[in-house]
């Protein structure tokens, strides 16, 4: 059985892609449909879930700058 490549080699721009188009979805997606089932309703706000779980977890595994010395102040 294959396996799962977990080492991916993407530049800055890449990731920036990802999350530019993962934005685009997530913005199309939650417009409401006015004739929209059910199903097609649960199925949107799934999608709209995993999307936001994703740009979640993206968001997660950035480094942010923070001076190593002296007071940082946030803002």
């Amino acid at each position: 059985m294959p396996k799962y490549n977990d080492m991916f080699e993407l530049s800055v721009q890449d990731m920036d892609l990802i999350e530019t188009a993962l934005r685009g979805l997530a913005a199309s997606r939650s417009l409401a449909i006015p004739d929209e089932t059910d199903d097609g309703k649960v199925d949107r706000e799934n999608t709209l879930r995993r999307v936001h779980d994703l740009l979640g977890k993206l968001h997660d595994q950035k480094v942010f700058y923070r001076p190593k010395d002296g007071v940082y102040l946030g803002g």
